[in-house]
């Protein structure tokens, strides 16, 4: 009886010492989970619910062929952020090849908003049909009475089909029917609603993508649309299943993408990247007092050596993580993606800093939640001029 209780105490020191317990973050280093495995969950959107954290992101595979989704959606859970539990496949491809989630097709930034109301988790997310590469632009939705899934696909669509935006007036709509796309190409940065307009009908395209809920539970999507030209910001339905008519071109001709939203102070910011592949990128950040108006780019919130803003210390924004329970306190979760072997991108997560009323950016080799600690309270937000 002493042999096998020795035994266990054995085996139960050993099962623990193998269990790395962290307390730092260490942007851009292999980061495991619980099973001693590398977190597996690209591009990735966060929810709080009932005291814990949970990580939804994509299940990347191995080669230059990595983005095509094999598997799904991953989810970890977290109770404080440095150390993740493995929660398996939230969303799975469907082994049916008449499904548009069947292996192959292409999944990204999965975003889960709880609603209060119907009790449901509703996740939403950039989806490519199989053999496609980006041409389809759809965004995809899927619902769960459990955080963790498994969750039910509904569809995938175009957005806002016969519906112009909110602010692309008559007079837009008129010049937008006259361009030649011909001529745009020579000057990207002026292609005057074209996409818009070429895609009325059959709906706006809608790739990077992201979700905020306001303090009040609205719930707005936010993504990248007019082949990535434009960010496009839509009111959601009081179930959070689908899209109002109501929605805005943001930054138009900007040429943003994976945007990341957070509110702070009453401001609403956005942290973007620009058009460059997988490579990295210099950051862009924009504020507005309104989600649905007045957005004004403000510069790259970087503040590193030159080479490090020039590429967002090597990464894409993703997220904006709010950390519970400490004032004004907010994560830059970004990917440092490797084209080469998908699978081996690292995740950087840098504390938000607040300096003149705006949030910056800046390095740390590690760093752990007490940073929050020395935060000074931003009591005056940017005013943005009108």
């Amino acid at each position: 009886m002493r042999k096998i209780f020795l035994i266990y105490i054995w085996f139960f020191s050993a099962t623990m010492m193998a269990q790395t317990i962290n307390d730092q973050f260490k942007p851009g280093k292999l980061w495991l989970d619980n099973k001693e495995i590398y977190i597996n969950a690209h591009g990735g959107g966060f929810l709080f619910h009932k005291d814990t954290y949970y990580w939804f992101g994509e299940h990347k595979g191995s080669g230059k062929t990595g983005d095509k989704a094999m598997v799904g959606f991953h989810v970890y859970s977290s109770k404080d952020l440095y150390n993740w539990k493995d929660e398996g496949i939230a969303l799975k491809v469907i082994e049916d090849e008449k499904s548009m989630l069947q292996k192959e097709c292409i999944l990204e930034r999965p975003r889960v908003i709880y609603n209060k109301k119907t009790k449901k988790f509703v996740m939403w997310f950039h989806h490519e049909l199989k053999d496609q590469a980006y041409k389809s632009a759809l965004t995809g939705v899927a619902v769960s009475d459990n955080v963790i899934g498994p969750y039910k696909y509904i569809n995938s669509s175009r957005i806002h089909p016969k519906v112009w935006a909110k602010n692309f007036t008559k007079k837009q709509q008129q010049r937008a029917a006259q361009v030649d796309e011909n001529d745009f190409l020579k000057k990207p940065e002026e292609t005057h609603g074209f996409y818009m307009y070429r895609d009325f009908e059959k709906g706006q395209m809608s790739r990077d993508m992201t979700l905020f809920v306001d303090d009040d539970q609205q719930a707005y999507h936010i993504t990248s649309s007019e082949e990535s030209q434009t960010i496009l910001i839509s009111k959601m339905s009081e179930d959070y299943l689908s899209l109002t008519n109501e929605y805005i071109r943001v930054l138009p001709d900007g040429r943003n993408e994976a945007p990341a939203i957070f509110k702070m102070g009453g401001k609403y910011y956005m942290i973007s990247s620009t058009l460059t592949g997988w490579k990295s990128n210099p950051a862009r950040l924009s504020v507005s007092d309104n989600m649905m108006s007045g957005w004004k780019f403000i510069g790259n919130p970087c503040r590193g050596t030159d080479v490090e803003n020039e590429s967002t210390f090597n990464s894409q924004s993703t997220y904006v993580l709010p950390v519970i329970g400490k004032k004004d306190a907010f994560i830059y979760i970004g990917d440092s993606w490797n084209s080469i072997n998908l699978i081996d991108s690292r995740y950087i997560w840098l504390p938000i800093q607040f300096q003149d009323g705006l949030p910056i950016i800046k390095w740390y080799n590690s760093w752990n939640l007490d940073f929050f600690k020395n935060q000074i309270e931003v009591k005056n937000p940017i005013i943005i001029k009108k």
